[in-house]
């Protein structure tokens, strides 16, 4: 409770409730919604201002608050917007490819910046914040870590189904490792690499299924 109070503090007393039943003007929720996320970028959760996103939005704050009730929900919002966006890079054909070259493909997927230049360090300021505001972390996890992780998942499922990959494999450890890494090559300043290929070629003679065997 203390949480959601704090959460809702920053909406004006005298702003009553919001309307219901008012059209909304999707082309300026998208402005709101792309300021969020510069500033985001900029200046991480804890400095975020809806003052500052209103100017960058050139709305103002009653127009926010219409909206959106708090900067944690308008936060919220604008990563959803982020991973709505990525949601067709999980949909992968791989009929016209080999199990390995199906392996690499997936694992180019989990990079945060396939989509998203800016995502590395918005990951960042989000684990920066997290002893602060745990959400924006659970919010991460939910909607950016877990899909990726569900996706080498399936895939390694699937290639298992056509006898390419061994069965007794910890797909769990093994998708995690593939996102980890482009963590990893972030911080060590080799994020130019084709870290997919590479990837993969430590893992696929451990996970491919050798002739005569279960």
């Amino acid at each position: 409770m203390a949480r959601a109070r704090a959460l809702t503090a920053t909406r004006p007393a005298d702003e009553g409730p919001r309307p219901s039943g008012r059209p909304r003007d999707a082309a300026l929720d998208e402005a709101i919604i792309l300021a969020t996320r510069r500033r985001l970028v900029e200046r991480g959760y804890s400095r975020l201002t809806i003052g500052d996103i209103a100017a960058d939005a050139k709305v103002g704050r009653p127009t926010l608050y219409r909206r959106w009730s708090s900067k944690f929900e308008l936060v919220v919002d604008a990563l959803d917007y982020g991973f709505r966006k990525q949601h067709d890079m999980y949909e992968l054909d791989l009929s016209g490819l080999e199990p390995r070259a199906a392996l690499v493909e997936v694992v180019r997927r989990l990079d945060p910046t396939y989509f998203n230049p800016d995502a590395m360090v918005l990951m960042g300021n989000f684990a920066g914040e997290s002893m602060h505001t745990p959400e924006l972390l659970e919010v991460l996890r939910k909607h950016a870590v877990e899909p990726r992780v569900e996706l080498v998942q399936s895939v390694l499922t699937r290639l298992q189904h056509r006898g390419a990959v061994r069965e007794d494999i910890d797909k769990c450890t093994i998708a995690t490792l593939c996102f980890g890494s482009y963590l990893a090559a972030f911080y060590r300043g080799e994020s130019e690499v084709d870290l997919a290929e590479s990837v993969v070629s430590v893992l696929w003679p451990v996970v491919e299924k050798k002739p005569g065997t279960r």
